[in-house]
């Protein structure tokens, strides 16, 4: 285990490094100077982010440096709650996708357009194999086989990658990606495994007098009792939270793994044109664009919550306070916060 803090001691100093270089100056930020050094005689993803050749800062540099700080602001002021853990162990490591040609590191984030971004992660990784990331079909993207993940390597491999590969995740408004998780999980008829796995454990402790049928499909979770299994504490002990819902800080360590790059999917298309930009293939590769119909809106979101009570959504705001912080989302005016 004595190995793992190796990592960690890495990342820890990655972002000191990153908090005492000051807010005014941009290019000082750098938190690995300016010899990073090159692939294949190009420059890298972060030589192309820290020290861009054009010498005016873009609108997007700027925002991307506010976000930054803003992660790094939060795990300052939260330390006591955002760094628990000192130590990552393999498993921490599990949703970082590695795209050793491009020097990228991608934590995805399910219910934050992963698959789309897995799918761009394949053809990155594929050499020649794809073209076209929406030919890849949706559930291939998801085989943990296609993509290689960080807790696959060594931990001097690890290490380097770190320190040497440009790492970005995509975030969403909390309330938002947990109803889009609901909806996608227990409101859809196919979803049998969800069901079986997690509907059947929710209705038997959430729901008085449940029903023979419901007990045992668990196929009409309710988004009320899907709150109170959230909120219960006996549930976190029990277990971790399933992917889809668990907090973007527990998912990607953003208080011990610098990430350089922190996309929205608010403003999904052009974020992630400006990643494949920094990585060299802008000019051939672009984020898919489809209207998705069913994507669950703000609106949405609000409908859902008109049937929480105020102590739930407080309990719940607190579940998820860190990433409502870390990655600037304001306090949904929908909330009755005790």
């Amino acid at each position: 285990m004595q190995h793992w803090v190796l990592i960690c001691k890495l990342c820890d100093k990655m972002s000191i490094l990153d908090r005492e270089g000051g807010i005014g100056k941009f290019m000082r930020r750098n938190p690995f100077g300016v010899d990073i050094c090159c692939r294949k005689g190009s420059r890298s993803p972060l030589q192309e982010l820290y020290n861009p050749t054009q010498l005016e800062l873009s609108n997007t540099a700027v925002l991307h440096q506010m976000r930054r700080d803003q992660v790094t602001d939060t795990c300052r002021a939260n330390s006591a709650m955002s760094r628990k853990r000192r130590v990552l162990t393999p498993n921490d490591l599990k949703h970082l996708v590695v795209d050793e040609d491009h020097e990228l590191i991608y934590c995805y984030v399910p219910k934050v357009a992963c698959t789309n971004w897995k799918r761009l992660m394949m053809v990155l990784t594929g050499r020649g194999k794809y073209s076209d990331p929406m030919e890849i079909p949706a559930n291939e993207a998801h085989v943990s086989a296609n993509l290689k993940t960080l807790n696959q390597y060594s931990i001097p491999e690890i290490n380097h990658r770190l320190k040497s590969y440009m790492k970005f995740l995509f975030v969403r408004e909390p309330f938002e990606r947990l109803v889009s998780a609901y909806r996608n999980k227990f409101t859809q008829k196919y979803n049998t495994s969800f069901h079986k796995r997690y509907g059947t454990k929710i209705i038997k402790r959430q729901r008085k007098n449940a029903t023979q049928e419901a007990l045992r499909k668990g196929d009409d979770v309710k988004f009320e009792e899907f709150v109170a299994y959230l909120i219960d504490p006996h549930t976190q002990r029990e277990e971790p939270f399933n992917e889809h819902w668990q907090t973007v800080y527990s998912l990607c360590h953003p208080c011990h793994i610098h990430y350089d790059l922190v996309g929205k999917y608010e403003t999904l298309e052009e974020d992630s044109n400006y990643v494949l930009q920094l990585a060299g293939v802008g000019s051939y590769l672009k984020f898919p664009t489809y209207a998705k119909s069913t994507r669950t809106t703000d609106e949405m979101t609000t409908e859902f919550f008109q049937n929480i009570s105020s102590e739930h959504q407080t309990q719940l705001y607190e579940v998820y306070k860190l990433d409502f912080l870390m990655f600037n989302y304001s306090v949904p005016s929908y909330l009755k916060l005790e």
